[in-house]
């Protein structure tokens, strides 16, 4: 079996955050009208995509009648409706839609994870969640060595410069930052910035396509760069 895959068997088992447990599994069993005839997953949610992929994105966590329900990273969302689209459109997806675990989506060259894997009440994480959370991030950083991370969000990226253990790094949509071979990674790393694909910064014109498209232009150029 993949590593990868045994990690993700004990991301979904886990329970160490009381309160996200509870949460979680209210919601699966209370469900939102539009989805009470579905059974939610209502576990913690795992990666998904290629185990050789260059490129990693980082959300920040699922949304309670999003990933909570159908189990997969921005899976069945309105943040999901704009970000397949795109990596349909920059050649990482095989489809632009993603409804649930069995609708055919396929990542090429990508791995998709978060920093919280279970949905938080109000869609804030505590930082001791995040921070019992983050050594599932770090394995799955250690396991793909990716070229490329792209977070999505400030708490993503705030995340990520904790496992690196870089300081003075800014949170700007579109910065590029490098990070330097260590233990953890053998290789030079980019890492980029961009705004969470919600609906309070899609709708408000805070994230537009144009801005989007030009961050998953950047990480396959970056990917792509030098072999």
């Amino acid at each position: 079996m993949h590593p990868l895959d045994l990690l993700n068997q004990e991301i979904i088992q886990c329970r160490k955050c009381p309160r996200l447990v509870e949460w979680r599994e209210e919601v699966a069993r209370v469900k939102r009208k539009a989805y009470r005839d579905q059974d939610y997953w209502g576990k913690p949610v795992p990666g998904f995509g290629d185990p050789k992929a260059r490129v990693l994105v980082v959300g920040l966590a699922p949304g309670a009648h999003g990933s909570n329900r159908t189990g997969r990273q921005f899976t069945g969302d309105a943040s999901g409706g704009f970000l397949f689209p795109a990596l349909y459109r920059a050649g990482f997806a095989n489809q632009p839609g993603a409804e649930s675990r069995t609708d055919g989506m396929i990542l090429r060259g990508m791995y998709m994870t978060a920093s919280g894997r279970c949905a938080p009440p109000d869609n804030k994480p505590t930082p001791a969640e995040l921070t019992t959370c983050q050594p599932y991030l770090k394995r799955e950083i250690e396991i793909l060595q990716p070229k490329v991370i792209v977070c999505l969000g400030k708490i993503a990226f705030d995340g990520i410069s904790k496992i690196f253990s870089v300081r003075g790094l800014r949170f700007s949509h579109g910065a590029d930052y490098l990070i330097h071979p260590s233990s953890l990674i053998l290789h030079p790393l980019h890492l980029i910035c961009s705004y969470h694909p919600s609906q309070q910064n899609t709708l408000t014109g805070k994230l537009t396509v144009e801005m989007f498209d030009e961050v998953w232009r950047m990480a396959r150029e970056l990917a792509n760069k030098d072999g």
